[in-house]
């Protein structure tokens, strides 16, 4: 029986493989800081009401995720990169560990939580100043600045939602790793390669809704699990022409 070759491999992440370097989910239980929810916060209303409460809540968020390190799992998808003859991330996570890992061709589907943008201009900067000196923060044009992040109420970004599909429709081999796979318009994406006849590999700590349908599903740490399953992947995916 010929041995399967996969010439364009397609990953998609979200807050599992970030865990496991010890950030924190900041929903659910983990979301709760001074009284308040998640969900509260990250919304263009409350930002409107009070900026400067939701840039205390982000400033504390990015002085937890600046102690973290990327894990085996992150630093494994940088090495798909590299010897994958087609690869593409696609991420749920905002706080910036892949691109930290040395992970280039990729999406942020949400944003990222060490951008932010002018609320008058759009523009688009790196900040990474841990604590922040002024809050809210403010533009050089002397507007208030935001997380570039994606809220509650907002839409996903059109091109990097494009992006993402593309590279699930043309992937021979998609991972999702870490993921409840739950959240639209991500939880799509699986399912969109499923049906463009790709090899779906589920790793997550527990079973999922997409379980059912993966052709495989790994259960346990991405960052043990995933250099394991490298190893056994990269012969098919290396000299791929």
């Amino acid at each position: 029986m010929e041995k399967p070759r996969y010439s364009s491999v397609t990953v998609l992440t979200g807050s599992g493989i970030s865990a496991e370097s010890g950030v924190p989910t900041f929903r659910g239980e983990d979301g709760l800081w001074r009284h308040y929810h998640a969900e509260e916060l990250a919304t263009p209303q409350a930002f409107a009401r009070d900026a400067a409460l939701v840039w205390e809540w982000y400033d504390w968020r990015r002085g937890l995720i600046a102690a973290c390190e990327p894990n085996a799992a992150h630093r494994t998808l940088v090495e798909m990169e590299r010897e994958c003859e087609e690869f593409f991330l696609i991420t749920q996570n905002v706080d910036g560990l892949h691109r930290r890992a040395g992970s280039e061709r990729m999406v942020e589907l949400h944003g990222n939580i060490w951008q932010v943008r002018c609320t008058a201009e759009g523009s688009v900067f790196v900040n990474e100043e841990v604590p922040l000196p002024q809050i809210p923060p403010r533009c050089s044009c002397g507007a208030p600045l935001r997380p570039h992040v994606v809220w509650f109420g907002e839409s996903l970004d059109h091109s990097s939602m494009q992006a993402a599909h593309a590279a699930a429709e043309i992937c021979d081999l998609m991972l999702v790793i870490g993921t409840s796979a739950v959240v639209h318009p991500a939880a799509s994406l699986p399912a969109i390669a499923k049906q463009h006849g790709a090899y779906l590999v589920e790793v997550n700590l527990e079973r999922t809704p997409l379980s059912p349908y993966a052709d495989e599903v790994l259960l346990g740490s991405a960052a043990q699990v995933l250099p394991e399953l490298w190893d056994r992947l990269r012969p098919a995916c290396q000299g791929v022409s």
